[in-house]
């Protein structure tokens, strides 16, 4: 993949790393990297950052590299929702650990996306963007190259992405539509679970109740901030967790085995053409049939 910039008025007889850290915002760890695999070019040539540019040139970074990956790729289906060179969203399911860990060393979804892009040729790394759990399903993204990975991780810390989720709780949020705004912090003694703690990070919720099936409702959840268990720390905190929540939720249910919560939305812009993208994932198979057997009980007992 190759990026070219059309020097402007703005840049002329500046340096070609004004460039790269200007409109191309490239990270000091990126612009090392295409250092020593000649990357950076101006007018098709090899160039240093200290080269002097004049407007009407092209200052291009070439993003074509051969990666070693630390794990073995494995032939898993994948739910694709949008591919192009710069990033792969896909679908994907409930139990599935995103990346290899200790007790999960097999079965994940970056083995599975490592085998697609293999299967493309590409010698590339597996840069997740968006990290769901291991039981909430939904979109998940993957970058194909350090600097799509940049782009999208600093819109993301700079709230330029749209996060909405959807969730089953048990019982109903009042008010029905509101925000959140609880701090989470690890909770003392454990590597896992979070709480609402005043010394926690600051962390926002928006929420809007979609419908309501006797006890349990259909919540849209949208992420302000970006915290570990975030949307079942807050669901907990107001009385209100996510059905089959083992974590967060003492309510026994046998309709689900996972955590209600799959990441419905992602909206962004293209970290190469700007074009906003919008990708949209229905709730899957396992929450509708909770809704379902809800709604029916709700219309027995009538």
């Amino acid at each position: 993949m190759r990026i070219d910039f059309l020097v402007t008025e703005e840049y002329d007889k500046r340096k070609v790393y004004n460039i790269l850290k200007g409109p191309l915002a490239l990270s000091e760890n990126l612009i090392r990297r295409l250092k020593t695999t000649q990357g950076i070019l101006l007018n098709g040539n090899p160039a240093r950052t200290i080269d002097p540019v004049s407007l009407g040139d092209t200052v291009s970074i070439n993003l074509e590299f051969n990666e070693e990956v630390h794990f073995d790729a494995e032939d898993i289906p994948l739910s694709i929702i949008y591919e192009d060179d710069s990033f792969l969203a896909v679908d994907k399911g409930p139990y599935m650990p995103v990346h290899p860990s200790f007790g999960h060393n097999t079965g994940t979804l970056a083995q599975a996306v490592l085998w697609h892009f293999n299967k493309q040729g590409l010698n590339i790394k597996v840069r997740p963007i968006n990290r769901l759990d291991r039981d909430t399903s939904g979109i998940t993204l993957f970058a194909k190259n350090p600097y799509v990975q940049d782009q999208l991780t600093r819109q993301m810390k700079e709230d330029k992405v749209f996060k909405a989720y959807l969730g089953i709780v048990h019982g109903t949020f009042e008010p029905l539509k509101g925000t959140i705004r609880l701090p989470i912090a690890r909770k003392e003694g454990s590597i896992l679970e979070r709480t609402i703690d005043p010394s926690g990070l600051d962390s926002i919720t928006d929420y809007e109740t979609l419908d309501v099936y006797g006890d349990l409702s259909l919540v849209k959840f949208i992420l302000k901030t970006g915290r570990t268990h975030q949307i079942r720390v807050h669901s907990k905190a107001m009385g209100h967790p996510l059905i089959g929540d083992w974590i967060y939720s003492d309510i026994p249910t046998s309709l689900i085995d996972r955590q209600a919560l799959h990441c419905h939305q992602l909206f962004f812009d293209h970290p190469v053409s700007g074009k906003r993208i919008e990708l949209t994932s229905p709730l899957p198979d396992d929450m509708k049939k909770v809704l379902e057997h809800a709604e029916n009980t709700k219309f027995k007992t009538k």
